[in-house]
């Protein structure tokens, strides 16, 4: 469970934005949508090296 302590004088605005930023640091929303459906560990293992594979090429980029 999140909680979030609103400060004396601060908006609802900023203590929802808080909250925001440690739910999705949690990754409940990410893993739900990953457990919508089933999908084959070959396939996770085949995105993930795809995943791989754009990062390193995108950080050799940056940096030549």
């Amino acid at each position: 469970m999140l909680i979030i302590n609103v400060k004396e004088n601060e908006s609802i605005d900023k203590a929802l934005k808080r909250f925001k930023k440690k739910f999705e640091k949690t990754g409940v929303l990410k893993e739900l949508r990953s457990r919508a459906y089933f999908e084959k560990p070959s396939i996770t293992e085949r995105t993930q090296k795809i995943r791989a594979a754009y990062k390193q090429k995108m950080f050799a980029d940056e940096n030549y």
